[in-house]
């Protein structure tokens, strides 16, 4: 993997905020060493053992871990779907992730069939602008290349704006779904300018027809919605999105992969040297298809695209980011409340709005899942959750790492902290929660974002609109 360095700032004006972070166990996806930080204004200026300097602010992280602030490439705030919108937006998404350990997101900002790209740029913008509490991004939802201009807004948003990842579906016909040229057309254009093509790859076209043929049958009830999409429809698109981009010279990037059938893809695709990426989330490593079995409609908690698939593709999944053929632990945070928003498809489980809360969560479950059952190392935990997000999205080393220079979006996390995941304590705006329960082994208790310290021991002191737009560099994967 080859990436273009965002340029390092110049030296920070002496009359900045100082803060020095001391005693702390120092992990990111390379290092793990015992030293001091020392921050100024926005940047880290000086890392070392036993700094003695004056600063304006002193945090002891003696028995904790100084890691990278997290990296959710994959959320979905503020998001029109289903005849709803998703119940977090900017300000309360981001407060959110903030608490978790996550200091940038990566959004997707969509493009109506039919309408301009940057005009959706646009809304977006609208969207997050003075609202949240952490740096982010976009990703363009594209749903029409029908016009000339279109390819050139493309190049527009990858050149100009920033923007340099776009995301196509093959799922939802009507609604998201493009055909396979609009994706070769795609690819081809990010390709040759070091953009990204990220896929949502299941045949959509197949699962509505199994979804009408269930529908038929009476089969209304939440399970439905994964007993319709099987794992043979995600791994076909995810072959046929390799396909695509092979023919195309391009890279791809599989989103919220789900099992083992698509992962044997994205394996054999890497094994033949094909630069194919792809993230999981969160509900694929900790939940399963029996959540749907619930009684009454609980289920519909647990409806999401792709759906929850049966246990033993967990351990498979694991093995998947512990042997790099899963890059990135995202989230796909896209929460509807289970009272009227969920209830829309009471009566039918296609009308159930997609998508489920998990921004917040996302650090502590990979590390008390992945770090504290031995199936990963602390750096890879790094990797999975910061670093190479950073460096597919094109961030690093702004974000990603600790090092002089980067800016300082660090977290103090204490390895050893206990919590029960719950709705009744969590901060995102959603009435319930899908680890509902859960105890977890450590926990992020100081954030900070770009200096500032916006979550300290657990309670937050940041504001709405701290956060800034981040302008993504190109990269070329290999």
């Amino acid at each position: 993997m080859r990436f273009m360095s965002a340029t390092y700032p110049e030296a920070p004006d002496k009359a900045l905020m100082k803060t020095l972070i001391k005693n702390g166990r120092v992990v990111t996806a390379v290092d793990d060493y015992y030293g001091d930080i020392l921050i100024e204004g926005q940047f880290i200026t000086l890392i070392g053992k036993s700094l003695d300097m004056s600063a304006d602010k002193v945090i002891d992280a003696r028995d904790k871990l100084v890691i990278p602030g997290g990296i959710d490439a994959h959320t979905h705030m503020d998001m029109p779907f289903g005849g709803t919108t998703s119940a977090d937006d900017f300000r309360t998404g981001t407060l959110a992730a903030a608490h978790g350990g996550t200091t940038t997101i990566i959004d997707f900002a969509i493009q109506p069939k039919g309408t301009a790209i940057m005009q959706a740029l646009e809304t977006w913008h609208k969207k997050a602008d003075g609202k949240a509490a952490i740096d982010y991004s976009f990703h363009m939802i594209v749903t029409d290349l029908s016009a000339a201009e279109h390819l050139a807004e493309m190049k527009k948003l990858i050149d100009h704006e920033g923007v340099t990842s776009f995301k196509l579906f093959m799922a939802y016909p009507g609604v998201l779904l493009v055909d396979d040229a609009t994706i070769f057309r795609a690819m081809s254009l990010a390709g040759s300018r070091g953009g990204l093509i990220c896929m949502h790859a299941e045949n959509g076209v197949v699962i509505n027809e199994i979804v009408a043929r269930a529908l038929a049958e009476g089969k209304t009830a939440p399970k439905f919605h994964a007993l319709t999409r099987p794992t043979a429809a995600e791994a076909e698109g995810v072959n046929r999105s390799i396909a695509l981009a092979e023919m195309a010279g391009s890279p791809v990037y599989i989103v919220h992969l789900s099992c083992y059938d698509a992962l044997k893809k994205v394996k054999e695709a890497r094994d033949a040297g094909i630069p194919a990426f792809a993230e999981t989330c969160p509900q694929y490593l900790f939940l399963d298809y029996t959540d749907y079995e619930k009684p009454e409609f609980e289920g519909a908690k647990y409806v999401m695209t792709p759906p929850l698939r049966e246990k033993w593709n967990q351990e498979e999944l694991w093995t998947g980011l512990r042997m790099n053929d899963l890059q990135v632990v995202s989230t796909d945070h896209c929460p509807f409340c289970f009272k009227e928003q969920k209830e829309l498809g009471r009566d039918d489980f296609s009308k159930i709005p997609n998508g489920g809360p998990g921004v917040e969560n996302r650090m502590s479950l990979i590390f008390n899942g992945g770090v504290g059952q031995g199936r990963i190392s602390l750096n890879r935990f790094v990797e999975l959750t910061s670093t190479a997000a950073a460096k597919i999205f094109g961030l690093f080393p702004r974000k990603g790492t600790i090092a002089v220079g980067s800016d300082a979006d660090i977290v103090i996390f204490d390895p050893k902290k206990k919590m029960t995941i719950s709705a009744r304590t969590h901060h995102m705006n959603v009435d319930y929660n899908c680890y509902e329960g859960m105890e977890v082994t450590g926990v992020a208790e100081t954030v900070l974002s770009r200096g500032r310290v916006v979550v300290e021991n657990g309670k937050y002191t940041g504001k709405a609109g701290d956060g800034q737009f981040l302008k993504r560099s190109t990269v070329t994967l290999k």
